[in-house]
């Protein structure tokens, strides 16, 4: 393999000859050798964001030339675009301020502006801490590209594949509105309710979290740059904070603050588990949704049964003809996943001893990966499960035929003591409700059919 010779503070490295990244970058690669967990090339995408607002900043306030500012955009610029991904190999298990993944982007940067200042036929190079960095340290840089990806992800990916999970079982509650089926508690028999009153819960789950994933995500809009290294500011120009926040404002089309309380910025991370708290719920409530539909899917002949829903694949490698829930099962494991990142979260963000807290990589991967699990999971269950979810009307007339609990509709006319002795009856003798009634004496037919009315019971008066 050829190399190339980079320096830092520390000496020489040999850097792949094809790689844009310099002497800091090539130690950390080496330094940690630890999992595969990649830096998540949000961050890295975030960082560029807050490394060309920096240099607009900069030039605004006559720190730096405006040819050097221009090169660190145009760099910028190739890193948000993706085209150099490849150039990004660090590791989450670092640095717990996430510097070496600061001076990762630095280095990609100055190597790729200066290249691009020897194409204008300039002679000027940019350094990778005098230039990238100007007003900057890794302690307000990383926690401020944490929160910039945090709000690209929500309000990019997460938020609308909530909506349109959303919006099709708005479609599917409207459509089995009259579908009248009995009702479970405690995994028993209860009421009845329609299809649709059963899915309009899951539609409020969905409208509810997406209103309190909204509603937290404003406390991921303060921006820790402009405090430095402890939170003083030192080496900034008072106005850094503001401009480099307006910058990215205007690069992103995002509402972002200036932290009020850049030690807090610094050391705090409260705010990412007040958001993560709302994908936990949000994750808890797909674990309840996709439980219940591969209960009421299951069967299809000695289980419940009362709903179809799309055969994707075989189900099994040993059974003919099986098909399994899979989508649901996916959609649970993921669930699963985001419960245990927020554990992590919450933990992390619980170590920010004296000026900052060195656990930042962790927490930012944690709440990536939940957030592109919680998306991609939400658009497959929607597309492969949810919009061909169909009921099965006959077995749904089977079970409420059948239910003990319609006697609940008769304790207004007969009093509890008087249902219940029907349905004890009805259990023990194997027959039906209105044969245990009109034997016990307690009804007629007629009344019986009167008072006893499935869909009525679905809307009460």
């Amino acid at each position: 393999m050829d190399y190339r010779i980079e320096k830092d503070t520390l000496g020489e490295m040999k850097v792949p000859a094809d790689k844009y990244w310099g002497a800091q970058t090539q130690r950390s690669k080496q330094n940690f050798p630890i999992g595969g967990e990649k830096m998540p090339v949000e961050v890295v995408r975030a960082f560029a964001i807050l490394k060309k607002s920096a240099a607009k900043a900069n030039n605004d306030l006559g720190l730096l030339d405006k040819q050097k500012a221009d090169a660190i955009g145009h760099a910028a610029d190739q890193i948000i675009s993706g085209k150099l991904d490849g150039h990004f190999p660090l590791v989450v298990w670092q640095t717990g301020s996430g510097t070496q993944s600061n001076m990762n982007v630095n280095e990609v940067i100055a190597y790729v502006g200066t290249e691009w200042l020897k194409k204008q036929g300039s002679d000027v190079t940019l350094h990778p801490n005098d230039d990238v960095n100007k007003s900057q340290s890794s302690n307000d840089t990383y926690p401020t590209a944490m929160h910039i990806a945090f709000v690209l992800k929500l309000e990019d990916h997460v938020l609308p594949a909530v909506k349109t999970l959303k919006d099709t079982m708005n479609e599917k509650m409207e459509a089995f509105q009259e579908v009248v089926k009995i009702g479970r508690t405690h995994l028993q028999d209860a009421t009845p309710l329609t299809l649709g009153q059963e899915i309009s819960g899951w539609h409020r789950m969905l409208e509810k979290s997406e209103t309190m994933i909204t509603a937290s995500l404003d406390y991921v809009r303060d921006l820790a740059i402009g405090g430095t290294a402890v939170g003083t500011g030192l080496n900034a120009h008072p106005n850094f904070s503001e401009a480099v926040t307006k910058a990215i404002i205007d690069e992103t089309g995002k509402t972002f603050r200036s932290a009020p309380n850049k030690f807090h910025a610094l050391t705090s991370h409260d705010d990412t588990v007040q958001v993560h708290g709302a994908l936990k719920g949000l994750a808890a409530d797909l674990m309840k949704i996709a439980n219940d539909v591969r209960w009421l899917a299951s069967g299809p002949r000695s289980g419940i049964g009362e709903i179809s829903i799309p055969a994707n694949e075989p189900g099994s490698s040993i059974m003919p003809g099986k098909v399994n829930p899979t989508q649901p099962e996916a959609v649970t494991m993921a669930a699963a996943q985001v419960m245990g990142n927020d554990a992590t979260i919450g933990f992390a963000a619980s170590q920010g001893n004296f000026e900052l807290n060195v656990f930042k990589p962790v927490i930012a991967y944690n709440f990536l990966q939940s957030c592109q699990l919680l998306a991609d999971c939400m658009l497959s269950f929607d597309e492969r499960c949810v919009k061909g979810l169909e009921p099965e009307l006959e077995q749904i007339e089977k079970y409420l035929r059948d239910s003990l609990m319609l006697v609940t509709a008769l304790n207004p006319h007969i009093g509890y003591e008087n249902a219940a002795k029907i349905a004890k009856k009805a259990f023990e003798d194997g027959t039906k409700l209105k044969e245990a009634a009109v034997e016990l004496e307690l009804l007629t037919e007629e009344e019986f059919e009167k008072y006893v009315n499935p869909k009525d019971m679905t809307y009460p008066k």
